[in-house]
């Protein structure tokens, strides 16, 4: 990934239809800044169509204003939460279509390696995981609720990650 000087500006998202966390961050050299924070929020009573054109068009706003070179996200695992996992399916697709468009490359990140890289420990707390996030970007209280945090934390996570072993983006 080229980073002109060494600059990188990572777009974290925990995906969800009823509630999608977004999270930008800057990384240049050893420093790393909060540029934008939002909880994207939907409801059960809106049309599914009005429901994912209100998350592509914050992802969108989002991508296109701070330009980053990737879009982070928290990879999810569901196993017998069939429904759960459809509905993240369209915040997920409201995403793609936006990387798609803007040409922006997609990390998938699983919990326990955003933990791992924030806090050390892929068994780490959610509460472990923002204290850190709050930290790294010298914000003066911890980030809620806990769908900011995630994405806040997948997006540091990125900038570690690439930092030590560039990883590929998802297939």
């Amino acid at each position: 990934m080229s980073r002109p000087g060494n600059r990188m500006v990572v777009l974290g998202i925990d995906p969800g239809i009823t509630n999608l966390g977004l999270g930008v961050v800057e990384q240049v050299g050893q420093q790393t800044r909060l540029l934008y924070a939002e909880v994207v929020k939907t409801t059960h009573g809106e049309p599914a169509p009005a429901r994912v054109g209100k998350l592509y068009r914050a992802v969108y706003q989002a991508a296109a204003t701070y330009r980053p070179q990737a879009i982070a996200v928290e990879e999810q695992f569901f196993y017998r939460q069939n429904e759960l996992a459809y509905k993240v399916g369209w915040a997920m697709g409201a995403v793609f279509l936006v990387a798609d468009q803007l040409e922006i490359p997609v990390y998938g990140y699983g919990p326990p390696k955003v933990k791992q890289a924030l806090v050390g420990t892929g068994q780490a707390a959610k509460n472990q995981v923002a204290y850190m996030v709050r930290a790294i970007l010298g914000l003066r209280s911890l980030p809620k609720p806990t769908h900011l945090a995630d994405a806040l934390a997948i997006a540091l996570a990125h900038c570690f990650y690439q930092t030590l072993v560039p990883a590929q983006p998802v297939s």
